[in-house]
């Protein structure tokens, strides 16, 4: 017996046209470079394929979607355990506005916790409250990983400009 999935084609563009650039995005600001961010991407879509999930709405499943997309870069920035390399032409490439490409270049160059935060509430424009739900934290959790986060951003901002 076959067991591939059998998967309506529009459904999948749509997921794909919908969300593709989006998780891409998250997955190379968390990654640092292309390769691993197709992998999660990939292994994130096929995770949507396989358990066929319900939603309420549309928002509801962007969540779904980056959250997984987020828990697939962590599991393979453990396995790598190194620093990731950043192509930053790569990077501007996939920014839908050129205007932020210096916030996501300096971003790229943060610690994890606090990338993952800073995209999230300010590139996909998600509530401290609902980045605290996908990611697992508290609130205040969240409030002190942003306020940090714009530290560290304007710091890196600081260094470059002088």
């Amino acid at each position: 017996m076959d067991n591939t999935l059998v998967w309506p084609a529009d459904c999948t563009e749509r997921i794909v046209d919908t969300y593709g650039n989006m998780l891409f995005r998250l997955c190379l600001i968390r990654l640092g470079n292309s390769h691993d961010a197709e992998d999660a991407v990939q292994e994130t879509l096929m995770k949507y394929l396989q358990k066929k999930p319900k939603f309420e709405n549309a928002q509801h499943e962007k969540a779904w979607l980056l959250t997984v997309a987020s828990n697939k870069c962590r599991d393979i920035l453990r396995y790598r355990n190194r620093h990731p390399e950043v192509d930053y032409d790569e990077i501007n490439a996939f920014t839908q506005d050129s205007s932020d490409c210096g916030i996501l270049d300096a971003l790229v160059t943060l610690p994890d916790k606090y990338k993952t935060v800073l995209y999230l509430y300010y590139v996909e424009e998600y509530s401290m409250e609902h980045i605290a739900e996908m990611i697992g934290r508290s609130l205040s959790a969240v409030k002190m990983r942003l306020q940090k986060g714009r530290r560290l951003l304007a710091e890196t901002y600081r260094k470059e400009w002088m």
